[in-house]
């Protein structure tokens, strides 16, 4: 009974976050809405000089809105879902655990918009080139403003979670379930893992391939060597409190 009774309070709490997190998603969609056009403005600036977007009716002036409101609310939305994620875990973690956690809501969100701005002005500009160019050999390329900024949404917001990579390494480091061991025991795993993400995401163009996966192999090597620095810490610390030997 008392299982029962515990599981219909985590799934009330649980019900009760994501309502919070939608409710700002909509009041972040509804604000990027009234500055859309801004918003719109300032995508606008990285495009090639000289290209000129068409929209194929009034419906497409809509679609393209909501893409830029859309991915704008979502970036302003991930601190509230990741202060609501902690809020739900919290009850279960002990006091060290809770501040590990909750200073790493801001880290990652900053890392968050590192990301976006990284994908935005140093990936898509090369993606969007090269398929440019590709398609310019042989068609007349008519280009929509649906598919742009679909496009580099497609591009520019994977960037956003894989820039995280460092921050989650060094997450769970402090928390004990990753070692720096583990992670350089399982390098060529993870490089052949960045290599396939790599190749996914950029033109199948090997100088597009390298530009794409380096960032992220290097991206690994920095959360290695977090781990390396947090993973004394805490040895330091369990030590200091007679946990470890």
């Amino acid at each position: 009974m008392d299982q029962e009774q515990n599981l219909v309070e985590h799934l009330a709490e649980l019900r009760k976050r994501l309502i919070i997190t939608l409710v700002a998603f909509v009041v972040f969609l509804v604000l990027s809405f009234a500055f859309v056009e801004n918003i719109f403005e300032f995508l606008k600036q990285g495009m090639p000089q000289g290209t000129k977007m068409v929209v194929l009716g009034p419906s497409e002036v809509l679609r393209v809105y909501m893409i830029v409101a859309g991915v704008t609310a979502i970036g302003m939305t991930i601190p509230v879902l990741l202060y609501q994620a902690w809020k739900f875990v919290a009850p279960g973690l002990t006091e060290t655990e809770k501040k590990v956690t909750a200073s790493f809501i801001p880290i990652i969100s900053l890392v968050f918009f590192a990301g976006i701005a990284f994908g935005y002005y140093a990936i898509f500009p090369t993606i969007y080139e090269f398929f440019v160019n590709l398609g310019n050999t042989q068609f007349e390329m008519m280009q929509t403003a649906g598919n742009y900024f679909s496009f580099m949404a497609n591009i520019v917001v994977p960037f956003g979670f894989i820039f995280e990579l460092p921050i989650v390494v060094l997450f769970l480091t402090r928390l004990g379930i990753l070692t720096p061991q583990f992670l350089t025991k399982n390098r060529k795993y993870a490089y052949f893992l960045l290599v396939v993400i790599g190749v996914i995401l950029s033109p199948p163009e090997p100088v597009s391939d390298i530009i794409t996966t380096l960032p992220m192999i290097l991206l690994y090597e920095i959360g290695v060597t977090l781990s390396r620095i947090a993973y004394k810490k805490r040895m330091k610390q369990l030590k200091a409190s007679g946990l470890a030997d």
